[in-house]
């Protein structure tokens, strides 16, 4: 989430593979509403307009299906859907709420609350048009009003969303909204209650992407205005699963949405416990239906002789996992330290060593799976000899200061992966780091704001596009650009890049970036990402896809 959001935070590498009932913790960036995020949302009053808008006589014969799916979960940051950023967030929010269109499990893009667009022959002008049934969760009908309601308040100063302007900034007049230059979107125009028209300003392909992302999902202005703080306690979204129940740290319980314009989805309840304990021995307890693996009990299911064996299941998700530097904070505004720290760093010996071959070291920033990337190793390799003499060459050679790793956590053990990396920098370059751990949002916000020396997070892809890491996390003038890189020639090549539509050739723009920017060492990639998980044999249809997508409508559950 991320991005779509994007899009968790690895505070420790091991918990790659701790995706824990499907809902990743992974971040795709980092931030907060700063309002609800401490509140129990519970009960039936969401501060909207209840009028009976729909058509009742058209849903009379519909059914939701039936049982009840149980999860592990975590609490969202927050569900306001403009400004998550967070994988954990996004998982619940994809649910709950719709765009014009949406990525499927295999991330091709298809009709959500418009059943169809149009394209321009010069590729800037996207008509869409809305699905008659679409609807509010409150019976109220979709249109076109509501559309620009949600893209233009998204965009607002006054709503913060630090991702709003990397997914709606294409279109023509919205960083004029963003930047408080005007408060309506001259590139969005309303045809009719069914029509939109979107006009961005040059032809991209990747722009159908961004409206997936949740920035660009339709939120119902009566609700928001009647209620403006407490809104998302009990949204009323467009999506297939209604937010029935949240108690903070407890669960949360989506329930179908009966008149959902896609149809009711199979499932009826996806309930999440959102308490500690093992998640494995309560899916062995019966408690809960779906479970990630932990690498103590890894090679044992993987045995084929293992009772749970069968009910075994390994994915992939299009996520990395690194350290970043801000590139304006001393040491690490000299090039020569960043590469030393890559350098000094033996990320095949933990992934042996640690993580037991679970999860493979990154050799680059573009996950596999996402086009750019390749099987070439663009990273430094582990070479503390050549690490040491680039500190001696640094301009910090004689008087290198205090140093800070930041990754989130609330005064949790540091893991051992985490561990593993520090005294690698102990022992090769003689630099004692301490690691400075915060409460997620807190430690979201303080990244966005440039807080930190380095800190150590995990992007997942929001649409499989090279686009969607490395424009908007490293060109300069990228709201979600963490470590502060700005370099001219990566700026112009992102930019080409943009408008390219020759494949070949835009991929190739990407993949030279993708190269400088790792002998500038912006990041230090450490690991790409695979799963583990266990699911009930009566449970038909969960899958556990590359990135945040909505998932549940077609799960049965038969116990």
């Amino acid at each position: 989430m991320s991005n779509k959001l994007t899009l968790g935070i690895v505070g420790v590498a091991a918990v790659l593979i701790l995706a824990l009932a499907g809902i990743l913790v992974f971040v795709v960036a980092g931030g907060d509403d700063g309002d609800d995020s401490t509140t129990s949302s519970q009960g039936n009053d969401n501060g909207s307009d209840s009028g009976d808008d729909g058509d009742d006589d058209d849903g009379d014969d519909i059914e939701a299906g039936s049982g009840e799916l149980r999860l592990r979960g975590d609490d969202p940051l927050v569900l306001d859907p403009a400004v998550a950023q967070d994988a954990s967030s996004a998982n619940y929010i994809v649910e709950i709420f719709s765009g014009l269109v949406r990525l499927d499990a295999n991330l091709d893009v298809q009709p959500d609350v418009a059943e169809r667009y149009d394209l321009s022959d010069d590729g800037t002008v996207y008509t869409f048009h809305l699905n008659p049934q679409a609807s509010f969760q409150d019976g109220r009908p979709v249109v076109a009003e509501d559309v620009k309601y949600s893209f233009e308040r998204a965009l607002s100063p006054d709503t913060g969303s630090i991702v709003s302007e990397n997914f709606l900034g294409d279109i023509v007049g919205a960083r004029d909204v963003s930047r408080g230059r005007a408060t309506e979107l001259s590139g969005l125009r309303v045809v009719d209650d069914a029509t939109v028209e979107i006009t961005i300003d040059a032809p991209k392909p990747y722009f159908i992407y961004k409206l997936t992302y949740p920035t660009a999902f339709i939120v119902d202005e009566r609700q928001i205005t009647a209620n403006p703080r407490r809104w998302t306690q009990k949204p009323n979204g467009t999506g297939p699963y209604e937010l029935e129940e949240w108690r903070l740290g407890e669960r949360i319980v989506l329930q179908a949405y009966e008149r959902h314009h896609l149809g009711p989805p199979k499932l009826k309840t996806v309930r999440f416990e959102l308490s500690g304990g093992s998640s494995l021995v309560a899916y062995q307890d019966g408690d809960i239906d779906v479970t990630g693996i932990g690498l103590d009990d890894l090679a044992r299911i993987q045995d084929p002789g293992d009772p749970l064996h069968d009910e075994y299941v390994e994915t992939t998700q299009q996520l990395i996992d690194y350290i970043g530097f801000n590139v304006n904070v001393p040491p690490f505004d000299d090039a020569n330290v960043r590469r030393a720290f890559a350098l000094a760093v033996d990320r095949q010996k933990i992934a042996e060593v640690i993580l037991e071959d679970a999860i493979p070291v990154a050799n680059g920033i573009i996950p596999p799976g996402v086009p750019g990337h390749t099987d070439e190793d663009k990273t430094f390799p582990f070479d503390p000899e050549r690490a040491r003499q680039l500190i001696a060459d640094s301009q910090y050679a004689e008087d290198m200061p205090e140093i800070t790793l930041a990754e989130s956590g609330a005064g949790a053990t540091v893991g051992p992966t985490t561990e593993a990396i520090v005294q690698m920098w102990r022992d090769e370059l003689g630099v004692d780091v301490r690691i400075q751990q915060a409460e997620s949002g807190t430690f979201f916000s303080d990244i966005d704001q440039g807080r930190y020396q380095m800190f150590h997070l995990g992007w997942i892809m929001d649409y499989p596009d090279p686009e969607n890491v490395l424009d908007l996390l490293f060109h300069g003038e990228s709201r979600q650009n963490n470590t502060r890189y700005n370099n001219p020639d990566v700026n112009t090549k992102l930019e080409q890049a943009r408008t390219e539509q020759d494949s070949e050739a835009r991929l190739r723009l990407y993949q030279d970036v993708e190269r400088t920017l790792l002998e500038d060492a912006a990041w230090m990639p450490l690991f790409f990402d695979r799963s583990y998980i266990l699911v009930k044999p009566y449970v038909q249809g969960f899958t556990l896809p590359p990135t945040v997508v909505e998932r549940f409508r077609d799960v049965e559950v038969n116990r």
